[in-house]
């Protein structure tokens, strides 16, 4: 591999060393809202994923990662850009990109880089920094999916899963060889509304997956839990969600024609009938067999997570295709794998799913790394990061110093192994996206290794204190117990002192 001296970036980069440094190819694999608890590696028991375990198992697995906004795209414009939501300009899933300012790509491409995006991008303007684009537009879809290649839009027949690793796959294959790569493989998959490959039809219809212990929370000291609409029970849809037709009877809702429309015009005929022969007999049962409270509630959750998790595995196995090709294609020495979710997702934590607060579930995300060769540390990092850290870590893998305005921090050191006297000791939280889908009400916080501080504001103004140690199913609120007052006062300082550091406008 050669060595490729790297030159400082004119007006981006204010301070960069020029040196010399072996460039690893980077394949940075991103689903969207897989959630920790599915994950064998993660010690989660509702599945096993046996290639992302690969993963951790020949490199390191990051205990405690986190993001700084749980919602889709301002947690992609962190990952891009290595800044905070309010830094970066895109709080929520409303606003536009601004492609124009920089990010790890448009770095990466100016070191020597040949890179490419395939996949999800959600981020409304077109992407920049990358040699090669295929993207799906908007939240995309997971039968014959339409992609933008490079502009130009067309359908492309398969499962979306499926297509994107290919279309990975021969990217790798057929690129510019005499130059380092990066691609981002970004998967549709797991997100609402969780529609399985065909082929994964038969998996988990006997499981009998376990009830969370808080399923039946009732929120109590909790006004922002309280005050959401994201519940298994209440509104999660039977026919788009769960795939139970016929349960509104003569009186078909809205919800159920768009369902039964974007069957028609999605799938072809060969996925239409296997369709209609997984789902059609459950919906008869139901049907014939209606439930009320309490087991409604349990049916929801586990027809939810049969195919949630049968999503998973289609991105489980393509995984392991696309790391047997790069063992195969003689990368495996000078590749880093990264695998991550854009963040968390609530598989009946607290009865719910999506994603959005602030609490574990949610703001937990999965991180698995397979390092090039001269970075031997093996097995589990502890240490808390964050999901702007990536965008330094890449660039440093690549020899090219970080500009100053992303704030976050490389991960290099910890995949060396050095001993790291002084890493960050608290993590800053902000979700604005209200007023929006499931009501969750804007709010900040911050995480240290053992407690939680939690600011609801906007029209409801709540404070929320847990600590983790004694509760971490976050089910108690403390912030009202003297016996935490210390521990509050000493939050709320570090709190603003996190905001003051990343200059969060006052107002927010």
């Amino acid at each position: 591999m050669r060595l490729i001296p790297l030159l400082c970036i004119p007006g981006v980069i204010t301070s960069c060393q020029v040196r010399e440094h072996e460039q690893p190819n980077i394949v940075f694999i991103m689903t969207d809202d897989h959630g920790y608890q599915a994950l064998s590696a993660y010690g989660g028991r509702l599945n096993t994923t046996p290639a992302l375990d690969r993963i951790a198992g020949e490199g390191v697995i990051f205990r405690n990662s986190f993001v700084c906004n749980s919602i889709s795209a301002p947690s992609r414009a962190a990952l891009l850009t290595g800044k905070h939501s309010h830094t970066n300009g895109h709080i929520d899933n409303r606003h536009r990109f601004d492609s124009s300012q920089v990010t790890f790509p448009k770095l990466l491409r100016e070191a020597g880089y040949q890179t490419a995006l395939i996949g999800k991008w959600h981020l409304q303007s077109e992407p920049t920094g990358f040699d090669y684009w295929n993207i799906l537009p908007g939240q995309g879809s997971y039968y014959n999916p339409d992609f933008i290649e490079m502009g130009r839009r067309y359908r492309e027949e398969g499962y979306a899963t499926t297509i994107i690793t290919d279309m990975a796959i021969d990217w790798i294959s057929k690129r510019d060889k005499s130059k380092p790569f990066c691609i981002l493989v970004h998967h549709k998959a797991p997100h609402r509304n969780w529609m399985p490959d065909t082929i994964d039809f038969d998996l988990f219809d006997d499981a009998d997956f376990p009830v969370p212990a808080n399923f039946f929370d009732n929120y109590e000291g909790r006004k922002g839990a309280e005050l959401q609409k994201m519940s298994i029970y209440k509104d999660m849809r039977m026919a788009s969600d769960l795939k139970i037709t016929g349960t509104d009877g003569d009186s078909i809702s809205q919800s159920e024609k768009d369902y039964i429309s974007y069957l028609g015009n999605r799938l072809g005929q060969q996925h239409y009938k296997a369709w209609q022969e997984e789902y059609g007999p459950l919906s008869r049962d139901y049907n014939a067999h209606p439930l009320t409270g309490d087991s409604l509630a349990i049916f929801k959750l586990k027809r939810y997570l049969t195919d949630y998790l049968r999503t998973v595995q289609s991105v489980d196995r393509n995984t392991g295709r696309l790391l047997d090709f790069i063992d195969s294609a003689g990368l495996r020495d000078n590749t880093i794998i990264v695998y991550t979710s854009d963040q968390g997702f609530f598989l009946g934590e607290h009865g719910w799913f999506d994603k959005r607060f602030m609490y574990e579930e949610s703001f937990r995300t999965p991180l698995l790394m397979r390092l090039p060769n001269g970075y031997n540390t093996r097995g589990d990092i502890s240490e808390m990061v964050q999901n702007i850290d990536l965008a330094p870590t890449f660039l440093e893998l690549a020899g090219v110093r970080p500009p100053d305005e992303m704030q976050g921090i490389s991960l290099v050191p910890l995949l060396k192994g050095s001993e790291v006297r002084k890493w960050r000791d608290a993590l800053y939280y902000h979700y604005y996206e209200y007023p929006g889908e499931h009501d969750t009400r804007p709010h900040y916080g911050i995480r240290t290794e053992r407690y939680k501080l939690i600011h609801f504001y906007g029209d409801t103004d709540h404070w929320e204190l847990y600590d983790l140690i004694g509760d971490p199913q976050e089910m108690r609120n403390v912030i009202d117990d003297p016996s935490y007052d210390m521990e509050e006062e000493s939050l709320r300082n570090r709190l603003a002192e996190l905001r003051r550091s990343y200059n969060v406008p006052e107002e927010e």
